[in-house]
C-alpha cells in the first residue's frame, strides 16, 4: 500500500515540476506581450471574416449566373420542345388528312365498282332475257 502512495506521490510532483517548466518555458519564449498577441488575434480575426465576406459574395455570384445560365438553357429548350410539338402536330394532320382522303379514294373506288358490277350484271340478264 506504502507502494502505490509513493507511485501516486511521484506522478503528482513529476506533473506539478513538468507544468512549472511548461510554463516558464512559454514566458521566456513568448515573442510578445499579451496585449500585441490579443491585438493581433483580433486583426486575424477580422482579416478571416473579411475573407469569408468575400469568398460568400463570389460564390453567390457565381450562383447568380450558374442559375441564370440555368434558366436560359431551360428557356431554350422549351422553345424547341414547343417547335418539334408544333412539327409533330403538322406531321399527324397532313397524315390524317391523307389517309381520310385514301379513303375517301378507295370508298369512291369501291362505289364505282359497285355500281359497274350491277350494271354488268343488268345487261348480262337482260341479254339472257
Amino acid at each position: 500500500m506504502a507502494e502505490r502512495d509513493s507511485d501516486f506521490g511521484s506522478f503528482l510532483s513529476g506533473f506539478l515540476v513538468g507544468g512549472v517548466i511548461g510554463a516558464a518555458v512559454a514566458l521566456l519564449l513568448a515573442p510578445q506581450s499579451g496585449e500585441e498577441t490579443r491585438t493581433l488575434i483580433r486583426e486575424k480575426g477580422v482579416e478571416i471574416k473579411d475573407k469569408t465576406v468575400q469568398t460568400v459574395e463570389e460564390a453567390y455570384a457565381k450562383a447568380e449566373a450558374a442559375a441564370a445560365d440555368a434558366r436560359s438553357r431551360a428557356e431554350d429548350l422549351a422553345n424547341l420542345a414547343r417547335q418539334r410539338a408544333e412539327e409533330l402536330k403538322n406531321r399527324g394532320q397532313v397524315i390524317i388528312e391523307a389517309a381520310k382522303r385514301s379513303k375517301k379514294g378507295s370508298s369512291a373506288k369501291t362505289s364505282s365498282s359497285t355500281a359497274d358490277e350491277k350494271s354488268t350484271k343488268k345487261k348480262s340478264s337482260s341479254k339472257k332475257s
